[in-house]
């Protein structure tokens, strides 16, 4: 026996409007966040072993997923990991574009979680840019976690989407949530919300408990615990 955990402490990380957005519906990225809770996110990325955005993430926002700090870089080296974590993203569909910066940005190990029955098309498009891995039908948010511990991942951070999110929730496998809310509301029904309609484990007979309430310049942090595994290193 090795000791090492069922699955990695699952940490999710978003932020909303205060009417629970997380973008607007026009082409360009709303900005929710400023540059002193970036860098706190940017310390939380450090802190982990892998980062995970859903396939729409990739997309919409064409994120680098990569420790920004120079000196949080060199720390991680220093410490016998790699520079930035394990980029992890899952698709149903296949449908993802191998120059997007998920896969070019960085020297990062990159896995694919895929829908099995997306998985020839998702090997022809991304094979020499991601290790694909056959993630059964649907995607199991449980299954792909208890993967990730096997390949050494310790410490996942979610960072989205509403959908990834939502799916992470209702399957219990998340153990902490931080929630930054901006100062504006966004009003428009057809942009995305922080997650959709779902059986949550939290509920009005099964209150999560509120960690931590921390001002940074204009937006608040929301520090949740979502299980008794809350806190671990």
């Amino acid at each position: 026996m090795s000791g090492r955990p069922a699955r990695p402490y699952v940490l999710l990380s978003c932020a909303t409007s205060i009417d629970g957005y997380i973008d607007d519906s026009s082409e360009r990225r709303l900005l929710l966040s400023n540059e002193d809770d970036l860098d706190r996110v940017d310390a939380v990325r450090a802190s982990c072993d892998a980062i995970l955005v859903g396939a729409g993430t990739v997309r919409r926002d064409d994120p680098r997923l990569l420790v920004r700090s120079a000196e949080r870089r060199a720390e991680r080296v220093a410490g016998g990991r790699p520079a930035s974590p394990v980029k992890v993203t899952l698709t149903a569909r296949g449908d993802l574009d191998p120059t997007a910066r998920f896969f070019t940005a960085g020297d990062a190990t990159r896995l694919v979680y895929c829908a099995s029955s997306a998985l020839d098309k998702t090997r022809e498009r991304l094979e020499r840019a991601a290790t694909i891995v056959d993630a059964g039908e649907p995607i199991d948010p449980a299954w792909l976690v208890a993967d990730l511990a096997a390949r050494g991942v310790r410490r996942l951070m979610v960072e989205g989407g509403g959908t990834v999110h939502a799916q992470f929730l209702t399957a219990g496998v998340a153990d902490e949530l931080h929630l930054v809310v901006a100062p504006f509301f966004v009003g428009d029904g057809r942009a995305p919300r922080f997650v959709g309609e779902g059986s949550f484990p939290w509920h009005a007979g099964h209150r999560a408990r509120l960690a931590e309430v921390r001002q940074i310049g204009d937006v608040v942090l929301l520090r949740y615990a979502l299980s008794d595994r809350f806190g671990e290193a």
